[in-house]
């Protein structure tokens, strides 16, 4: 071994704890501040339990569940209320002009909507006002807007 170059070994080396216990020890440094030993630590004074209901641990893992379950209703509530057929027609941003037609119509509502593209292309361009251009930007801003149409509104009618 090389000479000079080791740290000095103290046999007799005093730890202090923060409750207040002390002990002698082998160490490279003469005095040893701890925070927790043997005598004050949760695991080996049998406190552990004690220190769990403090903490509230059980508690915030019910809130965070809670939150989730919260979170994961709203959610569900607004897909809900985004694809409800009570919508109003203007929702769907035609122009004024197809809007006011649909409306004349008795089409006040997406569901109306829907249940006449189930008749067919035609019956949508029977009504008065609503031509062809509307009803492919009406069928592209329903699909958007995550309704299903109907197969009979998937037909092209000339």
């Amino acid at each position: 071994m090389k000479k000079g170059i080791h740290p000095t070994y103290y046999p007799d080396a005093l730890v202090v704890c923060a409750c207040g216990n002390t002990w002698h020890t082998g160490s490279t440094k003469k005095e040893i501040h701890t925070e927790v030993c043997s005598k004050c630590h949760p695991f080996f004074t049998g406190q552990q339990q004690r220190l769990i209901d403090v903490e509230g641990q059980v508690d915030r893992f019910y809130k965070k569940l809670q939150a989730r379950q919260d979170f994961v209703d709203q959610k569900k509530a607004r897909d809900t209320a985004r694809v409800s057929p009570d919508r109003p027609v203007s929702e769907i941003g035609l122009s004024n002009r197809a809007t006011e037609a649909l409306v004349k119509a008795g089409l006040s509502t997406i569901g109306d909507v829907i249940s006449k593209l189930g008749e067919g292309e035609a019956a949508m361009l029977a009504v008065e006002g609503f031509g062809r251009k509307s009803l492919i930007d009406m069928k592209k801003s329903l699909r958007q807007m995550g309704y299903k149409l109907p197969a009979a509104a998937e037909d092209i009618a000339v």
